[in-house]
């Protein structure tokens, strides 16, 4: 009689609980390389013509507008005693805004392994890229003398001049600066791979396959290539995940150490990187709906991509929404007549009720509509899914936010302590020319983008497929086998 115990039955251990896919199934790495690479080797559509041609008219309208204040001076903007800063400085504050949203998509959700992020990483990189870009001209355009802009930099000169780095404006220079290096950085890292891709795809040995190949810098795809991809990547996004928070809120101490009513407040950081992340995500929505159409990209910028970007948006305008309420929460509780004045008026004069009725009135209901209320109708799931509502609201978000610049900078120096510090401000055709401009050289620069580079991450959506080319789908148990 045999002594050995009796062995039980052992029961299969069941499969791990897989992530949701983030791709249709049916995706192989031939059909991803040919649909995202699609628009680089046809030719340009006549949509993509006429969106270049308009885009590079209000730039050269803007370029025109420049040209003509360097030739006559700066009488010819809408700037003038006590509001100095006017609609070049509310410009630069909503670029830099809107540039957050890449580094955020790139760095951050990269670190956490968010997957969502595959298909529209490349275009907000390139979106950071070039609204930095459009940022940094109005600094240089509002000093006067752009010829000389350079004496600003700190560099030995017999003029025994130097900069003031007490001051937030030389704080701005190196923040921006290094913001744009990491950014581009991080842009050209990402792409090696893709721009391989392309070089190899081009059959003839001309000058596109030589430039291509120069500028993916040898890429062969070796595991030795990979390893220092990866590695050089991870480095980048550290380096620029602390950007997201820092570079706002240095530019948000132009005003918060400044002494006038509505600008010197704590709450000035937080409230400038809410909305920095908030305009730049509803920027990328607008976008990528445009480029999802254009370009059929419907396989890979989904509707599920759409709906997290949009949630994003929801969240960050609750945010901006409280910082507002803070604001007036603020003026109230600590009794200064100044900040109540700017905020409330309570003196109620007819003409400059400032919030409510005064010559701004207008700017403010829109940076309230458009950046509280209208935003809320994320709150329904139809809406967030819904490529047209996303559109139309995401269009609203970035007007809302360029008003809220403008509220902030000219509110609060129209109306400081003494009436002999008063005034009133009107933007010139001049301003609302250069303005036009910006956005020009924005869509002017991402339409070249999006017809020379690929406008959607080739290897890290191949990355992110469930089943890669050649793998059989998984054969699922039996019933007997599961309930054995």
């Amino acid at each position: 009689m045999s002594t050995q115990p009796a062995v039980a039955p052992q029961r299969p251990v069941p499969a791990p609980l897989e992530e949701p896919p983030i791709y249709r199934e049916g995706l192989t790495l031939t059909k991803v390389t040919e649909d995202i690479l699609a628009p680089i080797f046809a030719k340009p559509t006549r949509q993509w013509w006429i969106a270049f041609l308009i885009a590079a008219s209000c730039f050269a309208i803007g370029v025109a507008a420049v040209v003509y204040q360097l030739i006559v001076g700066m009488g010819i903007l809408g700037i003038q005693w006590p509001a100095m800063w006017g609609t070049y400085i509310a410009n630069f504050v909503f670029w830099i805004g809107i540039g957050h949203a890449g580094t955020l998509i790139s760095a951050i959700l990269f670190l956490f392994r968010q997957r969502w992020r595959t298909a529209i990483n490349r275009s907000a990189e390139a979106m950071t890229i070039f609204a930095v870009a459009v940022a940094g001209m109005f600094p240089l355009l509002h000093v006067g003398r752009t010829l000389i802009a350079y004496w600003l930099f700190p560099y030995p000169n017999q003029r025994h001049l130097w900069v003031n780095f007490r001051s937030p404006l030389i704080w701005d220079v190196f923040a921006v600066s290094t913001y744009a290096t990491i950014s581009i950085l991080f842009w050209y890292q990402g792409m090696l791979p893709d721009l391989a891709t392309v070089r190899d795809r081009i059959a003839k040995s001309g000058f596109w396959k030589k430039f291509y190949g120069v500028i993916s810098l040898g890429w062969k795809g070796h595991a030795k290539d990979w390893h220092h991809y990866e590695v050089a990547y991870a480095m980048l996004a550290a380096i620029a995940t602390p950007l997201v928070l820092s570079v706002h809120s240095n530019v948000s101490t132009d005003f918060a150490t400044a002494t006038a009513p509505g600008w010197h407040s704590t709450i000035f950081p937080p409230y400038f990187v809410a909305g920095a992340i908030f305009s730049g995500f509803a920027m990328v929505v607008t976008l990528l709906v445009i480029v999802r159409y254009v370009f059929r990209l419907e396989d890979y910028l989904t509707i599920d991509h759409m709906e997290m970007m949009n949630k994003v948006i929801l969240v960050t305008s609750m945010m901006v929404g409280y910082a507002y309420f803070a604001e007036l929460f603020t003026a109230w509780y600590t009794s200064n007549v100044y900040e109540q004045y700017r905020f409330y008026g309570v003196h109620f004069d007819p003409h400059f009720w400032l919030l409510f009725h005064g010559p701004n009135a207008v700017p403010a209901y829109l940076m309230w509509s458009c950046n509280v209320f209208i935003p809320a109708f994320f709150w329904f799931r139809k809406i967030r899914r819904s490529i047209p509502a996303m559109f139309i609201l995401t269009l609203f978000v970035s007007v809302g936010m360029w008003f809220e610049r403008y509220t902030i900078i000219v509110d609060s120096q129209m109306r400081q302590y003494l009436p002999s510090s008063w005034g009133a401000y009107r933007p010139t055709r001049w301003d609302y020319a250069v303005l036009l401009g910006s956005f020009g050289m924005f869509f002017s620069l991402f339409l070249l983008f999006c017809r020379f580079v690929p406008v959607v991450a080739v290897a890290e959506v191949k990355q992110a497929l469930r089943r890669q080319v050649g793998e059989p789908p998984a054969a699922k148990p039996a019933m007997e086998e599961v309930n054995a």
